[in-house]
């Protein structure tokens, strides 16, 4: 008798389905993204960022795959009172990055004698800009929740291949940020970065308040 064969486990297409529309939501340029790219080129607590939006990310996705995506669509007061608060958040936050283009302080490392980042100030901003914003939900656990429920019994295989989708983004923004360092080492792509940010912020913050 020959040796047995290696069992082959397939991964199924609702899984795939999942990894793509899961990239597909948090790909766009956002405030949480951007937070991430810049942490990444600071090379500050890059692991601990990465793996709080991961694991936010695979929360909301359990959350909308669970059903939780049809009570907050039913909650619009709820919504209303995260939209305020999530849009006052973003501006400030829109305001400090306007105010680092405006006067920057020119270097990528500390050696200028900029204190680096603590990390607990780095991940508490890390959780508002994720939990703070109402498109998150919206879109993580109302839209996504509801392409999955169209998989009936393979939805969670859907919900796991789009929390797969969020790890490799959220681990490749985090990590690769590292290849633009050479750009970053002059002050004057810090400027257009941070005002990039600030604009970013600030268009999300207003699409909040419209209710858009």
């Amino acid at each position: 008798m020959g040796a047995p064969r290696p069992t082959v486990v397939a991964v199924p297409l609702a899984a795939l389905q999942g990894l793509a529309f899961g990239l597909s939501l948090i790909v766009a340029i956002g405030a949480q993204n951007a937070f991430v790219l810049r942490v990444g080129l600071r090379r500050t607590h890059v692991l601990p960022v990465v793996a709080v939006c991961a694991l936010s990310d695979a929360l909301l996705i359990a959350a909308g795959v669970g059903g939780l995506g049809t009570l907050v669509d039913r909650a619009p007061a709820v919504l209303a009172v995260a939209r305020i608060g999530g849009a006052a958040f973003l501006l400030g936050y829109a305001a400090v990055a306007a105010r680092r283009a405006w006067r920057p302080t020119g270097a990528l490392t500390t050696e200028d004698g900029e204190a680096p980042a603590r990390l607990w100030p780095v991940l508490a901003t890390c959780l508002a800009l994720t939990w703070l914003n109402p498109h998150v939900y919206l879109d993580t656990v109302v839209l996504l929740g509801s392409v999955a429920g169209t998989h009936g019994d393979q939805r969670w295989w859907f919900g796991a291949g789009a929390v797969a989708g969020s790890i490799l983004w959220f681990a490749g923004l985090g990590y690769g940020a590292r290849l633009l360092r050479p750009l970053f080492a002059r002050p004057g792509a810090w400027r257009v970065l941070d005002a990039v940010i600030a604009l970013v912020m600030a268009a999300i913050a207003v699409s909040l308040l419209l209710g858009l």
